[in-house]
C-alpha cells in the first residue's frame, strides 16, 4: 500500500511537470491558471512533508536525515525529484533480500569447507587475524594461502594482461564492469569475445545499465549476435518509478576459465589509457589473482548474473581454479560490498584495518567523503603518533564529490594526518595500506556511495608480494605529488570554502 502510494504520487507530480512546462503554450486561453499554480505549489509542499515524514521513520543517520530536510524545505519541487531519483531508501532491504540469501548459500555451500593452514594463520598477528574473522564472518569467504596475485599499474599493464587471458581463453570469459566505452580499447574486447564466442567459448558479459547508459546498442547487439550473452545490471527504463535507480554495479571483474581473474579499479574505456585530453594521464591500479580466491571472484559474478538472468551456474565446472605451485603466497580474501548485505561490510572492514594500525595508514582514493566513524578513526589515528596519510587528485573529474572531499581536509590536517595532491595526472587507484603488510585494492572508494549504494568487491591482502608493490607505487606516487600544507590551505579563496561547505552540505546523499 506504501509502495503504491509513492508511486501514485510520483505518476501525478510528472502530468502536473508536463502540465507546467506546456503552460507558456495554452495560458492564454485558460482562465484562472494563476490557482493551478498555487495549487501546484502547495501540492509539492504536502509531498515534501509526507517524504520528510518517510525519511524521519525510517531512522537513517541523522546527518543523511537532516541533509534531506533542508534540501525539501529549501527547494520543495528539486527536493521532491531528487529524492524520488536517489532518495529512496525504505525497500532496499526488501529489495535485495533473496540476492542476499541466495548469495551467502552460494559461499556456504562452495566456500566454507575450504581448508585453512593453521600455522599460516599463526603467523599473522592478532590484530590482522581478527580483520579476516570479521571479514569471513560478514562477507562469508574465507582467507587463502594458496593465491598468487600481481599488481597491475595503469592502464597499459592492466589491458595488455587481459587482452591475453582473454584470447587464451578455452572454456568460459566472465565479464562484469560499471562502465562500458565504445571506443578503442571497447573495440578491441569485443573483438576478442566475438572471437570467443564463435570459437565456442562461452562467453556472458554483464554492465551497469547506468554506468554504461552511454554504450551504443550496435556495440551490444554485435555482442550477442556472435554468441556473447550480454545482459545490463538493474536496467532503468522509467527512472522516477525505478526504486532500483540509485543501487548501481561498480564491480569490476573478469574470471577467465576459473583459473585467472582481474578486479581493480579500472573500467573499460580509453580514459584509462590515458588517451582522453581532458583527464591526461590517468593513474589507476588492478590486480591479477591466481589460484583459490578465483573461486570467490567467480561465485561474486555467478551470482549478479542469476539475479539478473535467473540462469544458476553454480557448478564444479565453472568452481574448481587450478592451484598454484605449493608455497605461501601470503593471505588473499575476496570480499563483495553492497545493499544486498545486512552490514555495510566494506566500510567496517576499512574501519578495521584503520583502527588495528600499529605504524601507518596510506590511504588513495579519488572521492574522499567518510562517515563520522571513518573521519573520527583516521584524526585518531594521526594524533596517537600514527603516520596517516590521504593521496588524492589535484583536479577533479566529478565536482561536486571533489569538493566535499576537500571540505575534511581542515580537521584531518589539523590532527596531523598527511595530505598529498596527486598532479601527474588524474587519480583512480582504490587502496589502503596498513603498516606495510595489509592492503585492500579494489572497487571501493572512501565515500559513501561505496559504503552504502553500490555494489562493490575488493582483494584484501596480507603480507603478500603485491602488498610490498603496492607500497612501493605508492612511495613513487608520492613523488609525483605535492603535500598541503594546513596554513596555506587555510588561505585558499573564499568562494572554494563556500563551494566546499556547500557539497559538505550534500556529502551525506553522495
Amino acid at each position: 500500500m506504501f509502495k503504491k502510494t509513492l508511486q501514485l504520487t510520483m505518476f501525478l507530480a510528472i502530468l502536473i511537470s508536463i502540465f507546467v512546462i506546456t503552460k507558456p503554450y495554452w495560458e492564454n486561453w485558460i482562465v484562472g491558471a494563476n490557482w493551478i499554480l498555487g495549487a501546484l505549489s502547495i501540492f509539492f509542499s504536502f509531498s515534501a512533508l509526507f517524504i520528510g515524514i518517510v525519511i524521519f521513520l525510517e531512522n537513517r543517520h541523522p546527518s543523511q536525515t537532516l541533509t534531506w530536510f533542508v534540501v525539501l524545505a529549501a527547494f520543495p519541487l528539486v527536493g521532491f525529484f531528487f529524492y524520488m531519483m536517489f532518495g529512496r531508501n525504505y525497500r532496499k532491504k526488501k529489495m535485495f533480500d533473496q540476492k542476499a540469501l541466495t548469495d551467502e548459500e552460494a559461499f556456504s555451500r562452495f566456500e566454507q569447507n575450504r581448508a585453512i593452514d593453521d600455522d599460516n594463520m599463526k603467523m599473522m598477528g592478532d590484530h590482522q587475524r581478527l580483520l579476516f574473522q570479521l571479514a569471513q564472518r560478514l562477507g562469508k569467504s574465507p582467507i587463502s594461502f594458496n593465491t598468487d596475485t600481481k599488481v597491475l599499474t595503469n592502464g597499459k599493464e592492466t589491458y595488455t594482461c587481459i587482452l591475453e587471458a582473454l584470447r587464451n581463453a578455452e572454456e568460459h570469459i566472465h565479464m562484469e564492469y560499471y562502465i562500458v566505452r565504445h571506443d578503442n580499447i571497447g573495440r578491441q574486447i569485443r573483438t576478442i569475445l566475438m572471437e570467443k564466442a564463435k570459437q565456442g567459448v562461452e562467453v556472458r558479459f554483464l554492465y551497469d545499465a547506468v554506468g554504461s547508459w552511454k554504450l551504443s546498442r550496435d556495440y551490444i547487439d554485435q555482442l550477442r549476435n556472435a554468441g556473447v550473452q550480454a545482459v545490463p545490471f538493474l536496467p532503468v527504463k522509467l527512472p522516477l518509478f525505478n526504486n532500483k535507480i540509485n543501487y548501481r554495479n561498480h564491480r569490476k571483474i573478469v574470471v577467465i576459465d576459473g583459473n585467472v581473474g582481474f578486479v581493480g579499479g579500472l573500467n573499460i574505456g580509453d580514459e584509462y589509457l590515458g588517451l582522453n585530453p581532458t583527464y591526461g594521464y590517468w593513474r589507476d591500479t588492478h590486480l591479477m589473482v591466481k589460484g583459490e580466491a578465483v573461486r570467490s571472484l567467480q561465485i561474486i559474478f555467478l551470482q549478479d548474473w542469476y539475479s539478473m538472468t535467473g540462469e544458476t551456474l553454480l557448478d564444479p565446472n565453472y568452481l574448481s581454479p587450478e592451484i598454484p605451485s605449493a608455497q605461501v603466497y601470503g593471505g588473499v580474501q575476496m570480499i563483495a560490498g553492497g545493499p544486498d548485505h545486512q552490514w555495510d561490510i566494506i566500510k567496517k572492514l576499512f574501519f578495521s584495518m584503520i583502527i588495528s594500525a600499529k605504524k601507518s595508514i596510506w590511504i588513495t582514493s579519488p572521492y574522499f567523503i567518510p562517515d563520522e566513524d571513518i573521519l573520527n578513526a583516521l584524526r585518531v589515528a594521526a594524533l596517537s603518533g600514527i603516520d596517516v596519510r590521504l593521496l588524492f587528485p589535484a583536479r577533479p573529474d566529478k565536482k561536486l564529490p571533489f569538493y566535499a572531499s576537500r571540505s575534511y581536509f581542515p580537521s584531518l590536517l589539523e590532527a596531523g594526518v598527511k595530505i598529498y595532491e596527486y598532479r601527474k595526472g588524474f587519480l583512480h587507484s582504490k587502496i589502503i595500506i596498513v603498516d606495510n603488510e595489509l592492503a585492500s585494492i579494489g572497487t571501493a572508494n572512501m565515500d559513501m556511495r561505496s559504503f552504502h549504494l553500490n555494489f562493490e568487491v575488493n582483494a584484501f591482502l596480507y603480507r603478500t608480494k603485491s602488498t610490498l608493490r603496492l607500497v612501493d607505487d605508492y612511495i613513487q606516487d608520492l613523488e609525483d605529488s605535492t603535500p598541503l600544507v594546513l596554513e596555506s590551505f587555510h588561505k585558499r579563496g573564499f568562494y572554494y570554502k563556500i563551494l566546499e561547505s556547500t557539497s559538505r552540505l550534500l556529502s551525506p546523499l553522495l
